[in-house]
């Protein structure tokens, strides 16, 4: 029998759905300690050598991928995930307005459905002692079992499709930094460790703009699933939304999907973030990083992170995957389960530099594919690396870099706008689709960001442009909450934004292409862009006391580090795009004195009128002198 872990910390919303949960303890993650296979009684033989007889008719045999016959063809129990006939409709999620209500939804759809569904499924494998574990994000379930288990549940109406959990190389090889290659671990000392300011490849994107205006990605969450990360280093800590500034806590912030692994520096079901690869710890840096003494990496200071290791010293495999999104989707505690998952904690962005590779058996494209629809569904977005197969045409053939849900970003030679010589491209012929990729370019060339333990050191490849991309969504977000958990729009307003780089290259013909995308990422155009679409209007006329318009008046209006300005035309009008807010309006024109009006309260889409007037200086009479 199952025991039921203590629901930690539940928020309230879940109150009214107590009953449920608890009647469905059967999502909890189950490893028996010595699971034994089961065997398919009364079972005709077929062609399994050395191995019990299985029946596995043409139909049943249609619904198993031939990566799992392969293996389970020596009578060895292989690791499969079971792919149930239900899966959840999410469209309604489309009509919630905010990312909140989205994300409680998708939590509930989801959960509620594989709750019903996968009780007897996962009954007849607790009775037959066979290994597995749980899933809701998709409705599936893990399992080890030899070709009886296989067409044991094959055979089951409820089961769809037998899809594999091969381990696949998720990143790159380690290379030397050479011209046109990507450099995951550049040579010892290759990177200084004394800070230089700001990187030139953040304020490159024009990040700094922004924390000039004080947008620094406040408010905002970034997940990273990756090998990891050092929580602690000195750049990353202070960001950690698990950190308060005395103690750490990493209940909701913090999960490892690596459960059986052997000589991993982190060991399995690590209770505290930890990077076994110094991939993670980079990546992240990029999106948030800042020391405070200089080391000024990150796009979105401001921001906090949270992070799932979905990688084994760079190896993944599906289902760690889509743990790991199942994970960010509805955050829960070290020590509990899917049940204690909060949705009210999940990220806003998550950042993927990663692939799970078709040529190594990544064959449950389907299945991640579910997963980042998930995300999208419940607001969050999820920003992918288009990998580092170029410099040929259509190498974005990865998952999840080809799908059209995710938001996929190749990498510049940083500093220029021309394109690193190993980053991927379009079109997609992965999935026949034809589809134009990636969506955007940052830099990715020469990266100095954090590693283990507690340095920096420079990285090249375009796991380190696709941070620079969920860095800049936290900033944009901080500046302009209503787009939090739009993706569509927020996408719309990136690509609008972005440098426009042409080419004629892999079937492309000028801009947006198959090698830049939509360009260049430029945060501060799509501040501006967002600004003027969402934000609202301040305008009126200058007017000196007697009446007449004053042309050439300098009019700003501000609140905190904001602020816009302009001039005042022939007619003494003004009109200024602002973001949605509070301000102070000020006004001033040579001869008169400068006026000041508080208060100016600016809503989305509405024009505020502010008429202004000016009187003019009295003039200062000195007493004549005489000679």
């Amino acid at each position: 029998m199952l025991s039921i872990l203590p629901l930690r910390r539940r928020p309230a919303w879940l109150a009214t759905r107590l009953g449920l949960i608890l009647s469905v303890l059967l999502l909890a993650p189950v490893f028996p300690a010595s699971p034994t296979v089961a065997s398919v009684a009364n079972a005709p033989p077929v062609d399994q050598p050395g191995g019990q007889p299985v029946f596995l008719n043409q139909a049943v045999r249609m619904k198993v991928s031939p990566w799992v016959l392969a293996q389970a063809a020596g009578g060895q129990p292989v690791e499969f995930l079971a792919i149930l006939a239900q899966q959840a409709d999410l469209s309604a999620a489309a009509n919630l307005p905010t990312k909140l209500e989205k994300g409680r939804y998708v939590y509930q759809a989801l959960f509620t459905l594989a709750s019903a569904t996968q009780r007897p499924l996962i009954a007849w494998l607790q009775a037959h002692q066979v290994e597995y574990r749980s899933f809701y994000i998709v409705n599936m379930l893990w399992v080890k079992g030899d070709m009886g288990i296989v067409s044991a549940l094959a055979n089951r109406d409820d089961v769809a499709r037998i899809e594999g959990n091969p381990v696949v190389r998720g990143l790159p090889p380690l290379e030397t930094p050479s011209s046109g290659q990507v450099a995951l671990l550049p040579p010892a000392g290759a990177a200084p460790s004394a800070p230089a300011g700001i990187e030139p490849n953040i304020t490159y994107v024009h990040a700094d703009q922004l924390w000039s205006l004080g947008f620094t990605g406040q408010g905002i969450v970034i997940g990273s699933g990756d090998t990891g990360i050092q929580w602690d280093h000195p750049a990353l800590k202070p960001h950690y939304r698990g950190w308060n500034g005395t103690s750490a806590d990493h209940n909701y912030n913090w999960h490892d999907s690596i459960h059986d692994s052997s000589g991993n520096p982190c060991g399995n079901d690590s209770p505290a973030p930890c990077d076994d690869y110094p991939h993670g710890t980079h990546t992240m840096g990029i999106a948030v990083g800042d020391d405070g003494s200089g080391n000024q990496i990150g796009m979105a200071p401001g921001a906090k992170w949270i992070g799932c290791r979905n990688m084994d010293q760079g190896k993944g495999t599906p289902a760690r995957y889509i743990e790991c999104f199942q994970f960010f989707l509805a955050p829960y505690p070290i020590t509990g389960t899917t049940a204690d998952g909060n949705p009210d904690l999940a990220p806003d962005v998550t950042t993927n530099s990663w692939t799970c590779p078709v040529s190594e058996g990544c064959t449950a494209g389907s299945e991640l594919l579910a997963a980042v629809h998930a995300q999208l569904a419940a607001g969050i977005m999820t920003v992918v690396a288009a990998g580092n197969a170029g410099s040929g045409c259509s190498t974005i053939s990865e998952t999840p870099s080809f799908y059209a849900e995710a938001y996929t970003i190749g990498a510049l030679n940083t500093g220029t706008d021309s394109i690193a010589g190993f980053s991927s491209r379009g079109p997609i012929t992965a999935d026949g689709s034809n589809r134009r990729k990636p969506d955007l370019t940052a830099p990715g060339t020469d990266i100095r960001s954090s590693v283990p333990t507690n340095t920096y050191q420079f990285d090249s490849g375009t796991s380190m442009a696709t941070p620079h991309v969920a860095g800049a969504i936290a900033l944009l977000w901080s500046a302009v909450p209503s787009l939090r958990g739009q993706i569509t729009l927020t996408e719309q307003i990136l690509n609008d934004s972005a440098v426009h780089i042409s080419s004629t290259e892999c079937s492309s013909s000028g801009w947006p292409n198959n090698v830049y995308g939509y360009g260049r990422l430029d945060v501060k155009a799509a501040l501006d862009h967002a600004t003027v679409m969402f934000g609202g209007t301040v305008s009126g006329t200058v007017r000196a006391n007697h009446g007449n318009p004053l042309a050439g008046a300098t009019v700003a209006v501000s609140r905190g580090q904001l602020a816009y300005t302009t001039t005042s035309s022939l007619a003494g009008s003004f009109n200024l795009s602002v973001l949605t807010g509070t301000y102070t309006l000020t006004a001033s024109a040579v001869g008169y004195l400068a006026g000041t009006l508080n208060n100016i309260v600016v809503q989305s889409a509405i024009t505020t009128t502010v008429p202004v007037t000016l009187s003019p200086a009295v003039p200062v009479y000195l007493p004549a002198i005489a000679r």
